[in-house]
């Protein structure tokens, strides 16, 4: 299988390279792959997901996400990229003015789907993370969990190629930290959507085979 995501010796760091987090690091992903990414905090787990989709250029080496080299890319391929991303943010990232449907479809809209579209897949969204009831009111109305939710459903509204989550189920009740792993466990099993997971704690019960990779003192190792 192809990989979806290629380091090669790929450095990160902010302030002009001041300050570096990580150091010389390759490693592939392929598609389908169920990958967490653990390690302590502030070790470069986030750092390394917003070179993912983009948000920080890499200061050495060559990252490349869905066939675009992030070191070499236009505004533009950079846009038309993270259309095939689904980004789970741990902060939910909700627009509060508008419904738990409106903001499930956020992308939909962005990538100017007809309303027809919008409409079927919020529901069927919805209904997935069993939020069906909630589609016409508002993220403040709803719990942290309900809100995580909503944000999972936004992230997989276009069938993404790749989804990237940020501790997606850090401060979330077992319920519905259940959902969410249950849905991007079907999103991988079912639609070879490559799924890439920052977390303090890998769940107990996981059901998939999956990789897992550390990052430590500005390294990145596969545990094996």
């Amino acid at each position: 299988m192809s990989n979806v995501i290629s380091a090669s010796h790929l450095s990160l760091s902010y302030n002009n390279g001041e300050h570096e987090i990580i150091k010389d690091a390759s490693f592939n992903i392929k598609k389908g792959d169920f990958v967490f990414i653990t390690g302590p905090s502030g070790s470069g787990k986030s750092t390394l997901l917003k070179a993912l989709y983009g948000q920080l250029k890499a200061s050495e080496g060559n990252l490349v996400v869905g066939g675009i080299d992030l070191a070499n890319t236009t505004p533009k391929k950079l846009q038309e990229l993270r259309t095939h991303l689904g980004i789970i943010f741990q902060d939910y990232k909700l627009v509060n003015e508008w419904t738990v449907s409106k903001n499930v479809v956020l992308p939909l809209m962005i990538a100017g789907y007809s309303v027809d579209v919008q409409n079927t897949q919020a529901q069927r969204l919805l209904n997935h993370v069993k939020l069906a009831d909630h589609a016409d009111r508002y993220p403040l109305e709803l719990s942290g969990g309900e809100q995580q939710r909503v944000g999972v459903a936004r992230a997989l509204s276009k069938n993404p190629v790749v989804i990237l989550a940020d501790e997606p189920t850090g401060n979330l009740d077992d319920y519905s930290s259940n959902v969410i792993w249950d849905l991007m466990e079907n999103a991988c099993e079912q639609l070879e959507t490559t799924v890439l997971v920052v977390t303090h704690k890998i769940p107990s019960v996981f059901s998939l085979p999956y990789r897992h990779f550390i990052i430590e003192n500005g390294g990145i190792y596969e545990v094996h």
